[in-house]
């Protein structure tokens, strides 16, 4: 045999004693792979409320959710909305409420509760667990509200500065205003009068008494641009504006609420408005997706 054939020879043999210890690796004495538990979904979180569909609104159903975002399709500032808000029976004979049309000219509006601590009308309110939403869509103006088991608050309005352009507003009602007495339910009506004294009006001393007229009178389907709800209540409420010095006025809102969502849909009247199923609204917002 040639010196280059053992020299081949030699080389296969090694292959063969490498591939020997492959295959020994790969065989009986290998490293078993650990075994893996099959995959086991937790538990989905429990949502802070649930509708029962029970044909009222608790208190619970309608807890503020501090610093969670809702988005409202809303008319721009001085566009006027042809609505409906007096509904008429369905197929299934149910009271419904169309407000689906899309607004090409809607405006998205986001709203989101907050504590009223750190805010610079903070020692006006001192009333353990105010909280705080926008009272207007322009978030010129914060309503200071409170919750309770019996009722919804409105304590009073606020600029969100005291340096506004349009100048400094901070009303405290002498007696909270009652907007919601729970359960809602139809057939539910009151009345609430909040008086303020020494208090600034956009930069000038104001004093007047405001009074709320409210009613829950409806319960049914109502149609939104991205969504229906089965069950919503209409509540409506007429707000009398009495100034010491000036004009008193008149404005009515149609509202529509629902279990666990709140306020899903707001038609606002013009002033001195005598219909109660106004057609023509101010403002129209609407729950729905932004842009």
């Amino acid at each position: 045999m040639q010196r280059s054939d053992l020299r081949k020879l030699a080389v296969a043999a090694a292959a063969l004693v490498g591939l020997s210890a492959c295959l020994a690796g790969c065989g009986d004495n290998r490293t078993p792979p650990p075994t893996r538990a099959a995959y086991e979904a937790g538990a989905p979180e429990a949502l802070p409320c649930v509708p029962n569909l029970d044909g009222k609104i608790e208190a619970s159903e309608l807890t503020p959710q501090i610093g969670i975002p809702a988005t409202y399709l809303v008319s721009p500032s001085g566009k006027e909305r042809t609505v409906d808000v007096a509904g008429a029976p369905n197929a299934q004979g149910q009271l419904a409420w169309s407000l689906g049309v899309d607004f090409a000219d809607d405006l998205a509006l986001t709203v989101r509760a907050s504590t009223v601590e750190g805010k610079w009308y903070a020692a006006s309110f001192p009333q353990p667990g105010a909280f705080v939403a926008p009272f207007d869509a322009g978030g010129r103006v914060e309503g200071v509200y409170l919750h309770s088991p019996e009722r919804l608050s409105l304590l009073g309005l606020a600029s969100v500065a005291p340096d506004v352009p349009e100048g400094k507003t901070l009303l405290v009602y002498g007696t909270p205003v009652e907007l919601y007495r729970f359960p809602l339910a139809p057939g539910a009506e009151w009345s609430s009068v909040g008086e303020v004294r020494d208090a600034t009006l956009r930069g000038l001393p104001y004093a007047g008494r405001d009074t709320y007229e409210v009613k829950v009178d409806g319960a049914g389907q109502l149609a939104l641009p991205d969504f229906v709800l089965t069950q919503a209540l209409r509540v409506r409420v007429k707000v009398t504006v009495a100034p010491a010095a000036g004009q008193t006025t008149t404005q009515r809102q149609t509202q529509f609420l629902f279990e666990c969502l709140g306020e899903v849909a707001r038609a606002t009247s013009k002033l001195d408005e005598p219909q109660e199923n106004f057609t023509t609204a101010l403002e129209l917002r609407r729950l729905g997706l932004g842009p």
